[in-house]
């Protein structure tokens, strides 16, 4: 900020306006990935025009493609191996001319790092002998240490006077990726259930293979659905045993996916199974239903924190122990827990309803763009017919964009009136909206289905049995996204959408079509 005199009486205030540039170290394992992401969203709030690259090892960079916050990913791989290469790096790194680290990684190197590349600003915690190496040396105390990792990073984000509103992690997938992941289990009986019996860390966090075919076989039996087993390379053999094992409507995954691929293939499935590992924190942060299996290690520390997540945990005196292998050979902790256990925490998340899921503005009363006054609404006449859906036991749910609230034009305590009155009398079991502005990165503003899968998990919904109506484009792209059927109604701003599964006059031809499609 620079202040000039222009007279003796006038004090020009003149911002210079410069734009940060910020590298972000991230960590080395897809879970610590997973749960860096709320600590990235909140750098990005923070910084809304910086420049933000993230440093990050090949595998685990998958977790950040197409994420909002993050304008480039730069990959540290193998050819920066050894002094040499850290000293190449560093190089690099100091010609891009970032002003700002954050280092969420915790080790030595990433500090020595950003040091020799000469970064101005060095943020990180104080461990692991790093602290000179620092400008910024956040105290690592043993509370700090104690807390979930998620809250761990975004503490250090706290004591740089970084504030956190939101600390769910995301991973953002696009269309094709998810319509691609549906494809692979096309044909196969829903519900669909995804097992993950590994975990990279070391044998001491993996369930007992047999166990975990016995929960697939009584899932299969009790709900007539199907399986999918995943897995990396190295968990093979231990997936094709469970595979094996499992009599009925199944695919094994493998070894036969990218990191992408498995993400877009979990977000797929209506319940994940799996051990404190990777693909269990990729469960919750895209929205899938979670039943986890911690033995050897702490959910305080590592628990899942999707909304429709069950920790299934040892009561061994020896857990958690936090160690890669078993010390006795008898991995205790994980032979106290039952496949009845289990299955009981499975069961819990199966779905049990369908829904029909309603855009507000355009579709259910009049677009006033950016409604913000009473005398602005106008509920349309055909809601009237929506009870009818209700008679035949169908959900009804409003998601609703309103970006209105982040813009300062609309007041949200006047959009939960709104909203209310469609709770009050119109019958609706619930009603969900996004406050956030289109370049947030939210996993809310439609088309991004987190509000859909924000009600699967409070009310047990199957989406795949579901619908959406709107009156816009975006309302089919959802749809699509969660693998509802979409009805676009012509009583708003859009006339034709490609997206669409149906297009009809106005709500009560739609809920025309959805009976008769019950019926039939």
């Amino acid at each position: 900020m620079l202040y000039c005199n222009i007279s003796t009486n006038v004090k020009l205030k003149i911002e210079i306006m410069k734009t940060d540039k910020i590298l972000v170290r991230a960590v080395n394992w897809v879970g610590d990935s997973v749960m860096t992401l709320p600590a990235i969203k909140a750098l990005r709030a923070a910084y809304p025009k910086a420049e933000i690259t993230l440093l990050a090892r090949p595998f685990v960079a998958p977790v950040f493609e197409k994420n909002l916050c993050i304008d480039h990913i730069l990959e540290y791989d193998d050819a920066y191996k050894g002094l040499s290469g850290k000293l190449k790096l560093a190089n690099a790194l100091k010609k891009k001319n970032f002003n700002k680290a954050v280092l969420l990684q915790n080790a030595f190197d990433a500090a020595l790092l950003v040091f020799l590349a000469a970064i101005p600003e060095r943020i990180g915690y104080g461990r692991d002998a790093r602290s000179p190496l620092l400008t910024n040396a956040v105290p690592c105390g043993a509370a700090v240490k104690k807390l979930h990792h998620i809250d761990y990073y975004l503490h250090l984000l706290d004591e740089i006077g970084i504030k956190v509103s939101d600390r769910q992690p995301f991973i953002k997938l696009a269309l094709e990726e998810r319509v691609a992941a549906r494809q692979v289990f096309e044909g196969l009986n829903r519900p669909l259930l995804g097992i993950n019996p590994g975990a990279a860390y070391g044998s001491a966090k993996r369930w007992l293979p047999e166990r975990f075919a016995d929960v697939a076989q009584r899932f299969i039996k009790e709900t007539g659905g199907s399986i999918v087993v995943f897995g990396g390379k190295a968990e093979a053999v231990i997936a094709d045993d469970i595979f094996k094992r499992i009599h009925g409507q199944k695919i094994l995954a493998a070894g036969k996916n990218s990191l992408r691929e498995l993400i877009a293939q979990i977000s797929e499935c209506d319940i994940l199974l799996s051990n404190d590992s990777g693909p269990m924190h990729i469960g919750y942060a895209v929205g899938t239903p979670l039943t986890a299996i911690f033995g050897s290690t702490s959910p305080e520390l590592t628990g899942p924190q999707g909304k429709a997540s069950i920790v299934i945990r040892s009561d061994a005196e020896c857990s958690p122990c936090f160690k890669r292998t078993c010390n006795d050979r008898n991995l205790k902790c994980m032979d106290s827990i039952t496949a009845d256990m289990v299955y009981e925490g499975v069961k819990s998340l199966i779905p049990q309803r369908k829904a029909v899921f309603f855009d507000r503005d355009g579709t259910l009363c009049k677009d006033a763009h950016y409604l913000n006054r009473w005398e602005d609404f106008e509920v349309f006449p055909d809601a009237a017919h929506l009870g009818e859906l209700k008679k035949k036991g169908c959900m009804l749910i409003g998601v609703s964009n309103q970006s209105g609230i982040a813009r300062g034009l609309v007041d949200e305590g006047f959009t939960k009136a709104v909203n209310n009155i469609f709770l009050e009398k119109y019958g609706f079991d619930d009603f969900y909206y996004c406050p956030h502005g289109p370049h947030d990165g939210c996993g809310c503003r439609k088309p991004e289905p987190g509000m859909i899968l924000d009600a699967r998990a409070r009310h047990q919904i199957s989406v795949k049995d579901s619908y959406v109506i709107g009156d816009k484009d975006v309302d089919m792209l959802l749809a699509k996204s969660v693998g509802a059927k979409g009805i676009l109604v012509l009583t708003g701003q859009h006339k034709e959408s490609r997206h669409a599964d149906l297009v009809v006059k106005d709500l009560k031809e739609a809920v025309k079509v959805i009976l008769k499609d019950g019926a039939d």
